[in-house]
């Protein structure tokens, strides 16, 4: 299979797949992404337009809020400049330690911005398909 390097991201790494599998003759509804996706309209399909309002607010409210990361990318500088003296009193003697706080606290900050925004694109996905599915049972377009 030859994979090209794309930097335009998940959308159009999606369509390259999508456009081989299709070039190959393959059913394009055999990719994992689309049973996945159609395993989600499925149960929605199954639920009564009154549940599904509610897990509609449910996801509203997931998604407008703010979270751990913002938390976490703001909180944990402002601490170490609060506490900065103290901290410096404590670790003055072993910068090693210093360069293993900032490595650790720059992964930590970087792999949960990264969930965080896979999960909030989850909450969109789950919430179009619900909005699809509410309009699609109520009779309207």
């Amino acid at each position: 299979m030859n994979k090209k390097l794309s930097f335009r991201g998940d959308a159009h790494k999606f369509y390259l797949k999508l456009k081989r599998q299709i070039d190959s003759g393959e059913d394009p509804r055999l990719l994992r992404e689309l049973k996945e996706i159609r395993e989600i309209r499925d149960f929605y399909s199954s639920l009564n337009v009154s549940t599904l309002k509610n897990i509609k607010f449910r996801i509203l409210k997931e998604k407008s809020g703010s979270g751990v990361i913002p938390i976490l990318v703001t909180a944990i500088p402002w601490g170490f400049f609060i506490f900065g003296k103290k901290i410096q009193d404590v670790l003055a003697n072993d910068s090693y330690i210093w360069i293993i706080l900032i490595c650790i606290y720059i992964i930590a900050v970087s792999l949960s911005v990264i969930i965080h925004f896979r999960e909030r694109a989850w909450a969109s996905v789950h919430l179009q398909i619900i909005e699809d599915t509410i309009e699609f049972k109520n009779g309207t377009p």
